[in-house]
């Protein structure tokens, strides 16, 4: 080993092993080290003035949207709705064939024709009634439109997304937007390599709350994991180094501080393999990282913040992620990037089976920590945060079962997603609302009420990654030209005020 003041220190091989890995943390070293690039993207691009945070929030296991945003009384579909949803329906409060058990939709207002949200879901109603937050429906994976027609003949199966009903393979598709190629790289990856360049940020663009994952899979950005209580410390000190440094940074005379003392002087050197290189610039990062996230936690407005999600009532695993979320984004300027994209994410939308307790709860949840979010973002700073949801997929329209208490659906394909935010253009419904019928009609759903997407996760992506400030977007999405311009004037689904 030589020490880092060597001559040799700005190698190609050395310079090789820290580009690569110089924003990543200790918990994606394999994924790193198996994935080093030569130089950061050549595509990089302007992110505009001004700072700017994209929130992606995934539902894993498919949420049942047909429940989330529901036609109400005199809507087209609500006759369809009640007569093929079975148990699982939640009707309007004036049809007199309600179950009070279950509930009704709560109205949402100003919508053309009248939809309504699940009955656990008020804190979504207010946000949307008060122009905050909107839907966009009917989104799913896309290789190329597709029509139900294309969907029955097997001539074309070439035209539909692989595995369309396949937990995993669906995951990754949304969160890569590239259905008909092996995955390499995730759209918010991207997105973040292309902006990155003149960014010169402390720490990655791509910042997870949800672990590794794929949609922020970059080229030369690496995404760095944190946790709802903030950075992951390394092994063995548990949430801070009290046990190794005194309260001036010292280290401590004691196993942990000497401990911690030699890993410092060891990764201050430059090692000849390009993997110990990559290795130690990694865990270097790791500890540095540390410091900058918890800086951002400290010059954040926490108390503030903390009071937002409690009086929201937003407790849940999904809310506490989104609150390191907002202390981050308040405490910005020691991240120092102009532009950020965080992930995060929530579990247990596979509801099979008692899916009215089950999903309910979810919405309960989901809707508590969506309120405390959007409250915990400072008026000067709503302009600046957009959050946009993903999920598998939704579930199928027809129930699983006759059950009200013991039916659950299966899994469906295109669903309605949710987004919010100062630049949202809120209080309203995007794209097309799908016929809720089954196996009847050229443009009906297939088989159980899967809906056939109208909009692709390229077109419903694009537009928030052009509001970050990718200007050409098939550099991120290579399969947009394929369908309408999400961006143009006739376009529905511009959901960016």
């Amino acid at each position: 080993m030589k020490k880092k003041n060597s001559a040799d220190y700005l190698t190609r091989r050395n310079f090789l092993g820290r580009s690569a890995c110089s924003t990543m943390a200790l918990t994606g070293v394999i994924d790193t080290l198996a994935h080093l690039r030569l130089m950061q993207s050549a595509l990089a691009q302007g992110g505009g003035s001004g700072y700017k945070a994209l929130v992606v929030l995934f539902l894993y296991g498919g949420n049942d949207s047909n429940n989330t945003l529901i036609p109400r009384i005199g809507h087209p579909q609500y006759n369809n709705y009640k007569n093929n949803r079975g148990v699982l329906g939640i009707l309007d409060a004036t049809d007199p064939d309600l179950d009070p058990a279950v509930g009704s939709s709560i109205p949402l207002s100003g919508t053309g024709d009248p939809y309504g949200v699940h009955p656990q879901m008020q804190p979504v109603a207010d946000l949307f009634n008060n122009g905050d937050l909107s839907f966009v429906a009917n989104v799913g994976t896309l290789s190329y439109p597709v029509s139900r027609a294309d969907y029955l003949d097997p001539n074309k199966s070439g035209l539909l997304p692989p595995q369309l009903y396949s937990h995993s393979d669906q995951q990754i598709q949304w969160q890569s937007s590239i259905p008909d190629q092996p995955f390499r790289t995730g759209w918010g990856g991207r997105v973040a390599d292309l902006l990155a360049a003149n960014q010169g940020g402390s720490v990655s663009l791509s910042i997870s709350l949800a672990g590794i994952n794929s949609l922020q899979v970059g080229n030369s950005v690496s995404q760095y994991a944190v946790t709802s209580n903030g950075a992951i410390p390394l092994s063995g000190y548990g949430t801070d180094y009290s046990a190794a440094l005194d309260t001036n940074g010292n280290y401590l005379n004691n196993n942990n501080g000497r401990r911690l003392e030699a890993f410092d002087q060891i990764t201050g050197y430059v090692h000849e393999h390009l993997l110990e290189q990559g290795y130690n610039d990694v865990v270097k990062t790791s500890r540095e990282n540390e410091q900058i996230v918890n800086a951002a936690v400290d010059a954040s407005q926490s108390t503030a913040i903390d009071d937002a999600f409690t009086n929201a009532n937003a407790t849940s695993g999904i809310a506490n992620q989104l609150k390191m979320i907002s202390k981050l984004i308040s405490g910005r300027s020691a991240l120092n990037n102009s532009t950020q994209i965080f992930f995060c994410a929530a579990g247990g939308y596979d509801t099979h089976q008692n899916q009215i307790s089950a999903h309910g709860n979810l919405m309960r949840d989901l809707s508590n920590a969506l309120s405390g979010f959007n409250a915990s973002i400072p008026a000067a700073d709503k302009d600046k945060v957009i959050l946009i949801s993903h999920s598998d997929f939704t579930r199928t329209l027809t129930p699983n079962g006759t059950d009200v208490n013991g039916s659950g659906s299966d899994h469906g394909w295109g669903g309605h997603q949710i987004v919010m935010g100062g630049p949202v253009d809120g209080g309203k419904v995007f794209g097309e609302f799908p016929p809720l019928l089954v196996n009847a009609g050229i443009d009906a759903g297939t088989t159980r009420g899967r809906w056939i997407p109208s909009t692709s996760v390229d077109q419903y992506s694009a537009v928030a990654a052009n509001w970050l400030g990718v200007s050409n977007l098939s550099d991120v999405f290579p399969n947009l030209g394929r369908f309408d311009d999400p961006l143009g004037s006739t376009s529905n689904i511009n959901y960016v005020a």
